[in-house]
């Protein structure tokens, strides 16, 4: 382990290891880079990728470098989740990154834990348990204690949280970037995690690798992110049909299903956020379908990357 002492304290800073934050400029952001850098063990770098205009990131940052983790504020043009990380990855230069995005809050051991995972097994992808808290009802929380190690894509989903990751860049060069086509704007995370799987790169789900997502969406805004959560994974199963893997009519067919069980449900039971969500993924499945049907843009790579 590459390591420095935090002057004054028993604090370790892992050198090894570089997070990468993209943000839109939430205010949030504060308490996301407070949460890291009150850490049991310190991060080497922290890379913010900027897609706003506020003038108060680079401030939020001086707490950090204050501590001796070398700080980096990316400001970007483009828009999107997926150039957001993809900027702040080509960046890297340590042997791990660690991704959280701006409303997540890290647990104290985040560092420590997914360091210690890592080393042990730098091929694998580690994620984990994703809590919440604030007053936004939230129906993806991940929660459970048992630990899982997935070899190949599941018919059902692929276990990743896209804000509590940790990789070895290796891995990154092996898989590629997060996919940056428009259509699948809001399902990154899982169409990497399938790239992943189907290289053979195993995706290890550990309970003691902790992230609070704090919610703020209003009602209104969270019926408007189902309906792009909803067109973006049919999008995503579209486009890898394109390509002719049969696996996704599978899969695909499940998705649907597990909708409209997820309307009906919502609908008996009077719940209707549960209602809502089964509705836009079932409403939103054929547009998004065939928008990625329609589209051959393909994730970009790292440099030195393996083209398999």
């Amino acid at each position: 382990m590459d390591s420095s002492l935090q002057k004054g304290t028993s604090r370790a800073i892992d050198r090894e290891i570089t997070v990468v934050i993209p943000t839109i400029g939430r205010p949030i952001l504060e308490q996301c880079l407070a949460a890291i850098t009150g850490g049991d063990s310190l991060p080497g770098r922290i890379i913010v990728v900027d897609q706003s205009s506020s003038i108060a990131i680079g401030d939020m940052l001086q707490p950090a470098a204050a501590l001796g983790i070398e700080t980096t504020h990316m400001r970007s043009d483009e828009r999107g989740r997926s150039a957001g990380l993809n900027r702040g990855l080509a960046q890297v230069t340590s042997r791990f990154a660690a991704i959280t995005d701006d409303d997540c809050l890290a647990d104290s051991t985040w560092i420590s834990a997914l360091g210690k995972h890592l080393r042990e097994h730098p091929g694998r992808v580690f994620t984990g348990q994703v809590t919440t808290a604030g007053d936004e009802r939230v129906l993806g929380t991940v929660l459970t204690t048992e630990r899982s190690i997935a070899n190949r894509p599941a018919i059902r989903f692929d276990k990743l949280s896209g804000g509590n990751l940790g990789l070895a860049i290796d891995v990154v060069r092996q898989v590629g970037l997060f996919d940056e086509d428009p259509c699948v704007r809001y399902s990154e995370d899982g169409e990497w995690a399938y790239r992943a799987l189907r290289q053979h790169v195993e995706i290890a789900f550990v309970p003691d690798v902790i992230v609070c997502h704090v919610g703020w969406r209003k009602e209104g805004q969270r019926l408007e992110q189902y309906r792009g959560y909803a067109h973006s994974h049919a999008a995503f199963f579209g486009k890898h049909l394109r390509r002719g893997d049969a696996f996704m009519l599978l899969r695909a067919s499940t998705h649907l299903l597990r909708a409209v069980r997820r309307w009906l449900s919502g609908a008996v039971r009077g719940d209707r956020e549960l209602a809502a969500n089964g509705r836009s993924y079932v409403l939103q499945f054929f547009r998004g379908l065939f928008a990625g049907l329609r589209s051959n843009i393909r994730a970009p790579r790292l440099p030195g990357s393996h083209i398999g």
